[in-house]
Formats: structure tokens, sequence, C-alpha cells
């Protein structure tokens, strides 16, 4: 059993990623999820949260609310693609139950201190409750097996030119995340923009019962049309992906660094492959095999959707 927490945002393919770890659960053990203020408001991320936990089934997995904000300067979301709610054409029944108390925080700190070298720590949000993390304990580092992140790219940005929503939404700490003194796993649009939902995809989420009707197929549907040929990405279902198995991506090592300044760059990822004499602080995810990824990712949608019916 790989043993996982998720900081995440959701979030349209937050969601998605939270169905694909609890459709994992022969393999993976979620141990907690964390929420931050991203795609949409912290109070809407967390009860999002909470409503997918009950929804998929994760049992006692507890929610923990983290930082509403950026550590330094504006609001960055996305409700334009997200929704008002975060969940886009989804509706799940409300959650019945709360949070935990405390703060993501703490959380992360507490859970990786008490098992070292055991948990992998996944983000897919604005890195805040990170970066707050590793400034809490620096050992952080040394306790998680290893952090796994959707965000970035060495290509292009989303939210604009340059800058991927998830590291915009929080530079300065994107930046001291990547310089904590890990090797950050980085799944970036270089490889999430191939995880897209065709209508093949679309065509095999449809049978799936409740997970489909409910949740996989009116998600995909919120933000772009599918086709035959493309459709919507599910970004941050590629890092559960990558921790169930690594061998889909290809990932290089090189040097990252996050532009907190620039009046056009801000938020970019700036990443350099001649790593020479120098310690990457990174692997870099340059390709992802498609056809193996969605079969993974199917397959353990199918799992779920006949363990929820």
């Amino acid at each position: 059993m790989k043993r996982i927490l998720i900081d995440c945002d959701p979030g349209i393919d937050d969601a998605l990623a939270l169905a694909l770890a609890a459709g994992s659960r022969d393999t993976l053990d979620v141990v907690g999820v964390t929420t931050v203020g991203g795609n949409v408001d912290l109070p809407l991320t967390t009860a999002n949260a909470l409503a997918l936990r009950e929804f998929l089934d994760l049992g006692d997995v507890p929610v923990t609310p983290g930082s509403a904000g950026a550590l330094l300067r504006h609001t960055v979301r996305a409700t334009a693609v997200h929704g008002v709610t975060g969940l886009g054409n989804a509706v799940l029944p409300a959650p019945r139950r709360g949070p935990s108390e405390g703060h993501a925080v703490d959380f992360i700190v507490d859970t990786l201190r008490a098992a070292p070298g055991e948990i992998t720590l996944v983000a897919v949000g604005p890195l805040t409750n990170v970066a707050l993390a590793v400034r809490r304990d620096p050992r952080v580092v040394e306790w998680a097996r290893d952090l796994v992140i959707m965000g970035g790219s060495y290509s292009r940005g989303n939210h604009n030119p340059a800058a991927e929503f998830n590291i915009l939404a929080d530079p300065e700490a994107a930046a001291i995340v990547f310089d904590a003194g890990w090797t950050v796993k980085q799944l970036g649009l270089d490889v999430t923009l191939s995880a897209v939902v065709t209508s093949d995809v679309l065509d095999r989420m449809r049978p799936l019962g409740r997970l489909g009707a409910e949740l996989l197929v009116p998600a995909a549907q919120s933000y772009m049309a599918v086709t035959a040929e493309g459709g919507p990405a599910i970004h941050d279902a590629c890092a559960v992906a990558y921790v169930l198995d690594p061998s889909l991506f290809t990932c290089v090592p090189a040097v990252v660094n996050v532009e907190t300044n620039g009046t056009y760059t801000r938020g970019m990822t700036v990443t350099d492959f001649e790593v020479g004499d120098r310690q990457a602080n990174a692997l870099v995810a340059t390709s992802l095999d498609v056809k193996r990824f969605w079969d993974l990712v199917l397959g353990a949608y199918e799992r779920l959707a006949a363990r929820l019916d």
C-alpha cells in the first residue's frame, strides 16, 4: 500500500483526482485531505472536499481546512473555469459531516512527523499549505516519502501566457517549496494537457452508474466541449496517477525557479534542464503515455462505480 496525503482546492479536476484515489484503495491509502483557497474560496473548496469524501465513500479520512489565500499578494481564483461552486455542472449531496478541527498546516506536519518516510504528499492546488508546513518545521522535507505536485510548466501557461494557475495563485509559496531541499516531482501543463477527456473517454464514463451520472460526466463537460479529438484536461488526476504508476511519465531532472516579480512572467516556473554540476530540485514530467493513463484512470473509476452502486 502507498500512503498519500492530498492537499487540494476542489475544483473539477481535484474531484476527479480524488475519485481516482478512491477507486484505487487496493493500492492507495489516503491518510488525509487538506484544503486550500484556490479554484474557489476556502469555504467552498472545503465544502466540496467534504461532499466528495462522502460521495466517493472515502470513509473517515480527515478533511482539514487550511490557508484561505496567498502568502503575500492578491487572491487569484478560477471560477470562470470551475464555476461558482467549484464543481462545474456536478451537484453532489450536501455533506453530513464537517471538517476536522485544526489547521491543514498542523495536520501536514503532524501526520508526516508521525510516519517518517511513509507518506507521499500530493499537492494539486496552490502551494500555500505546503510552504507554511516547510516554514513550520523544515524536517517535513525529510519526513515526506515524496512530494508530487500538479503545477507549473516549462513551455507555456494557462492562466496567462507564462504561468500555470496553481503556481500563479501563490508564487512565493511555490518558490519556498521548490527551494526547500527535496526533489519535487512536477506534473505540469506540458503533460497534463494531454490527459484530455475525448468523446471516447466520455462514452466509457457514461455507464458508470451514480459516479458517472452525478460526477464524472457533468464535471468533464463543464468547461470545454468534448470531441473525438480533444476536450478538457483532468490535470490533477495526473499527480495521483504518478503515485500509482510513475512509469506512465517520462521525467527529466531540472533546476526549477519560480518567478515572483516579473510584470509579465510572475508565477512562471523557469526550468533549466542543463543541470550541470548543480543539484536538481525537480523531476519534471515531459511526456505521458496517454493510453495507459486512461486505462489506469477508467479502471479505477469502474471499480469505484461498482462499489458505490
